[in-house]
């Protein structure tokens, strides 16, 4: 995926295929190879996939939250000049894609959310940052997933890298606070875009009461279910995650 990496001003982003474009969000942790399967896939039958990378380290640390990335996307996708874009999210990215849906829903004609933060207090993970104990963030890395061995050494490691920095310890929980307090409780009941809610039945950071909750709440969802799952379908179990994808899409003529 890499000779499609492009810059552009200050968008940094992936970009495969043609047709209905859908413009990915990664969360917090996660980097936009976590993707490769859905971007592989959807690139080739009549999709443009693009995955801008998130300022999440490189903002100043008062512009670090929600409401600004959400802002990021809305600039992303016109300088792009994308018209009605499918938002896709993952974790941080589902809360980022809320809202940008919720703000910004001219842009946005159908939004898909995995393990998605924005409904429950601890989404982003409780006992966070042990700066320096490698087992920690070993352990933490291998409870995102429902197979510990999903977390290779590599993912391990950037998390283990991403907690060392100190600047990008200081945003990692600027960003959690800004997604405890950007709770959409009370906004979804008035976000009428269609909605594809996919979930890991064993998502132990979002909870399968929370997919529950967003369905309820969401006048406009379908909910999909995978099995022997955690927090990210799309890496752990893509085949079933692309399947899910394939019929949202289909069902809502996309």
């Amino acid at each position: 995926m890499k000779e499609s990496f492009k810059k552009d001003g200050k968008f940094n982003y992936l970009e495969l295929g043609e047709g209905t474009p859908i413009v990915i969000l990664h969360g917090l942790m996660g980097g936009l190879s976590n993707f490769e399967a859905v971007t592989e896939n959807f690139s080739t039958k009549g999709y443009k996939i693009l995955i801008p990378e998130l300022p999440i380290y490189t903002k100043p640390l008062l512009k670090t939250n929600v409401k600004n990335f959400a802002k990021y996307v809305k600039e992303f996708i016109e300088h792009k000049e994308l018209d009605k874009v499918i938002l896709l999210g993952n974790s941080l990215g589902g809360h980022i894609g809320l809202l940008t849906t919720k703000l910004y829903p001219e842009l946005v004609k159908g939004l898909v959310i995995t393990g998605s933060s924005g409904l429950y207090e601890s989404a982003m993970g409780d006992g966070y940052p042990k700066r320096g104990d490698y087992e920690f963030i070993k352990k933490k890395s291998e409870d995102v997933f429902y197979d510990p061995a999903v977390a290779t050494k590599e993912i391990v490691d950037e998390v283990f890298a991403t907690v060392n920095n100190r600047s990008k310890l200081i945003k990692t929980l600027a960003i959690a606070k800004s997604a405890i307090r950007h709770n959409m409780g009370k906004d979804l009941p008035n976000m009428h875009t269609p909605t594809g809610i996919i979930w890991g039945k064993n998502d132990t950071v979002t909870p399968p009461n929370v997919a529950e909750e967003f369905h309820e709440l969401l006048p406009d969802s379908d909910l999909y279910w995978i099995d022997k799952c955690g927090h990210a379908p799309m890496m752990e179990r893509p085949e079933e995650f692309n399947e899910c994808l394939q019929d949202w899409l289909t069902k809502r003529n996309f």
